[in-house]
């Protein structure tokens, strides 16, 4: 989950199902509810699969979802860039080492975490200039890129397009979050 939208639409399914969610994050869901019957379960599956969601029930997968929402939670709803490396916050958030979590990472997804890293900050990148408020100097600074330069590098080798052409394109190019890093 990694917007309100899909928070709200996760809350209403759940209750639906007669279960109390206490608390929905990014990823993770909190019910009162302390154990759910085999046919609860495939329920609530499938329900959240018509929606586009997946119910995650074993430890790696658990732990790759994790990742998946630290970073996507530090690139797009923290307001402050971070001076810390994505290894460090991700390692110190999960409380594994992050060799391990990069390895497992790789096994499951297919791409390296620092993949997937740049592919959310592309997104955005295409966001921000979508939205045309700040400049590509602002964008950069904001994302943690050392100079405008690389984040322009960055986005054409990863999108093909210099990020002043995709500003005229605009939306028609954006992925939906859930949906980076895939191809």
């Amino acid at each position: 989950m990694v917007c309100d939208r899909c928070k709200t639409a996760v809350k209403v399914n759940l209750e639906e199902h007669g279960l109390h969610p206490i608390s929905i994050q990014l990823g993770e869901v909190d019910i009162t509810e302390s154990e759910l019957s085999a046919t609860q379960l495939d329920n609530i599956k499938q329900s959240l699969a018509a929606l586009g969601f997946e119910l995650i029930d074993d430890r790696k997968s658990k732990l790759i979802e994790k990742i998946k929402t630290v970073v996507i939670d530090r690139i797009h709803y923290n307001a402050e860039p971070s001076n810390q490396n994505f290894s460090d916050i991700i390692a110190a958030e999960l409380h594994y080492d992050y060799p391990y979590l990069s390895k497992l990472f790789s096994e499951i997804e297919g791409i390296t975490i620092e993949h997937y890293i740049i592919d959310q900050k592309i997104e955005k990148v295409k966001e921000l200039l979508v939205y045309d408020e700040l400049s590509l100097s602002e964008i950069a600074d904001k994302l943690g890129y050392s100079s405008v330069a690389h984040l322009s590098a960055q986005f054409k080798k990863n999108t093909g397009l210099p990020p002043s052409h995709f500003k005229k394109i605009g939306l028609s190019q954006r992925k939906p979050l859930d949906q980076v890093g895939k191809n």
